[in-house]
């Protein structure tokens, strides 16, 4: 039988049947040789006696180490277009993170209802739009039908600063999932020793993550050349002239000269150059 982890708590694990109930299962210790089970893995496991046993994790088609989640579909990125300002350097930075673990960014604009006419919000707007990036705006005057229903058949992971209104939009999502989210963030506030666990809620018709995403923006880890390639912008500004061109000062680069034609954004672009900056940077080029 095969199913999904949606929780762990010490050695116990809550799996999601193809059924849809919830069951408790441990681990087999031939598990304990590989790699750790973690919250979004798909496992086979069967019935031994009175107790459901794991015992094999399917292939993943990704992972996060912060939070420690597998095969993530898409990183929900909550930001407000004012109070706090939107800040495209923020969003673009969890884009190249998100992206070079293969999860599709969704980004989500709150506080539409405060914004002025004139606000450069919606230059921004049409930027991320223009370069193929799913953008859904929400406010106080406006439904959230279209989050529901990019949720759906997903799993997803919450992101973004606070204050820009992510427990308004899971409280307008599902109620249940907000009051057990903010449980935990009042217990967290309060001093307590919580165990910070990963938890994947079913949320209009989709999964979603209980945790705020990633807990800080190290690009220390990552490795320059292989981000240049995995930046969604440039997946198709064709051949450069040298396979390990990181796009940043090489001659014929084709990504720099779709920059300079108005066919790449040149904001995403000036952001990626300050962010590199940031990278594990494995051959200067010369």
């Amino acid at each position: 039988m095969t199913g999904l982890i949606i929780k762990i708590v010490s050695n116990q694990y809550t799996l999601l049947t193809r059924e849809g109930e919830s069951i408790l299962a441990t681990a087999m210790g031939k598990l304990r040789l590989g790699s750790k089970p973690l919250v979004g893995d798909r496992v086979e496991y069967e019935l031994l006696e009175d107790r459901y046993a794991i015992q094999k994790i399917l292939p993943r088609t990704n992972y996060l180490i912060r939070p420690a989640i597998a095969n993530v579909d898409q990183a929900m990125i909550v930001m407000s277009a004012v109070e706090p300002d939107f800040s495209p350097l923020l969003v673009d930075k969890l884009i190249f993170l998100i992206s070079y673990r293969f999860i599709e960014p969704l980004i989500v604009i709150t506080k539409m209802d405060l914004v002025k006419p004139g606000n450069k919000i919606y230059e921004y707007i049409e930027d991320y739009r223009k370069s193929g990036y799913h953008v859904i705006t929400v406010g106080k005057d406006r439904d959230i039908e279209a989050v529901k229903d990019a949720l759906k058949d997903k799993i997803t992971v919450l992101t973004g600063q606070s204050g820009v209104g992510k427990s308004t939009i899971m409280n307008r999502l599902d109620e249940a999932f907000a009051a057990a989210t903010q449980e935990i963030s009042k217990s967290m506030g309060r001093g307590k020793h919580t165990t910070r666990h990963v938890q994947l809620y079913q949320v209009a018709g989709g999964l979603i993550a209980d945790t705020p995403g990633f807990s800080s923006l190290d690009f220390s880890r990552i490795d320059a050349l292989t981000l240049a390639g995995r930046i969604p912008d440039f997946r198709d500004a064709g051949e450069c002239r040298f396979k390990d061109c990181k796009h940043v000062n090489e001659p014929n680069c084709r990504v720099k000269e779709k920059v300079e034609k108005g066919e790449i954004s040149r904001i995403r672009y000036q952001n990626y150059l300050e962010t590199v900056k940031l990278c594990n940077q494995k051959e200067d080029w010369e």
